[in-house]
């Protein structure tokens, strides 16, 4: 017989969520077959996690954590809404954006991290099994600024830095931290409404940059205008698109006579110093994922057995 190793219960524990116990109970009736296991666990109904894993995960919450002069935001994906209410799930995004900002924002390694006795990838596996949801760790991402402040915001959230929207944005500045945390969290505010594409127009993606000016040109070679008018045109909807898409440049939410740029610009009395927005990150729950569209009439009437 097989050896039943520590590291063979963690890996099968890993693959179907199951517990520790039961993992270990299973490789031990199969003689260390780990196919075998996975399939004795199967069968006992005990194998949670792997049933679950084909499904679209695409609700959960954003979790935002902070401080000092470093932020972190990361997303944790279920498959409903109402796990996001749950105090397990919620606890566990939580420890996911604290171990991010201490760790580095690499899934692979956060997940490796042991927090207690026990990973984060094994955490998950846990909450998976416990509630009954496919759950993943979709994506992190960091800031950090040399002197200032990361500050952060939270739109619909369920509690303190969790929720369906998280922005964190860098203030480069030597000025008081006291007052530019709320400057900042007004920022982040202001970012959650406006979804601004880049920090500035050097940041734009050029390929977004050349397409756009393609459109223009298009648009107003279409209406017969001659080559050199069509140039001052397009530059001049260069401009106005930017006002759209660059942080900087967009209307402020929180007075829109003024850019934020100016808004910044006039902040640096109350502070004390010049500031300067390095970048930010905004993360908005579930963008980009396909979601399986179901027929909730359908899937009752087959629940009660009707065809």
């Amino acid at each position: 017989m097989a050896e039943i190793t520590a590291a063979m219960v963690k890996e099968l524990r890993e693959t179907t969520g199951a517990g520790m116990m039961d993992c270990k109970a299973a490789l031990t009736e199969t003689k260390g077959d780990m196919q075998a296991a996975i399939d004795w666990l199967r069968k006992k109904g005990l194998s949670k996690a792997a049933k679950k894993a084909g499904r679209v995960a695409a609700e959960g919450l954003i979790g935002v954590s902070v401080k000092g002069n470093k932020g972190v935001v990361a997303e944790v994906n279920s498959e409903t809404d109402f796990v996001a209410r749950n105090d397990l799930f919620q606890g566990l995004v939580k420890m996911i954006a604290d171990v991010a900002l201490s760790n580095g924002t690499d899934i692979e390694k956060i997940k490796a991290v042991k927090v207690g006795s026990i990973t984060i990838a094994e955490a998950i596996a846990d909450t998976i099994a416990k509630i009954g949801e496919n759950m993943t760790l979709r994506r992190a991402a960091a800031l950090s600024v040399s002197q200032g402040v990361v500050a952060s915001y939270v739109h619909n959230s369920v509690t303190d830095g969790l929720g369906k929207i998280g922005v964190i944005v860098g203030l480069e500045s030597t000025g008081k931290a006291d007052e530019l945390v709320p400057l900042g969290r007004l920022i982040a505010m202001h970012v959650a409404a406006a979804n601004p594409q880049a920090l500035d127009s050097a940041s734009l993606d050029p390929a977004i940059v050349a397409r756009e000016k393609d459109v223009l040109a298009d648009k107003y070679k279409a209406q017969g205008k001659p080559a050199n008018v069509i140039d001052k045109i397009v530059e001049s909807g260069l401009k106005t698109y930017y006002k759209e898409v660059c942080l900087i440049e967009q209307a402020y939410i929180h007075d829109p006579a003024k850019s934020v740029a100016q808004a910044m610009k006039e902040a640096e009395g109350k502070v004390g110093g010049p500031i300067k927005i390095t970048g930010f990150v905004r993360y908005a729950l579930g963008e980009g994922i396909e979601k399986q569209e179901s027929d909730f009439a359908a899937e009752v009437a087959a629940a009660a057995g009707q065809s």
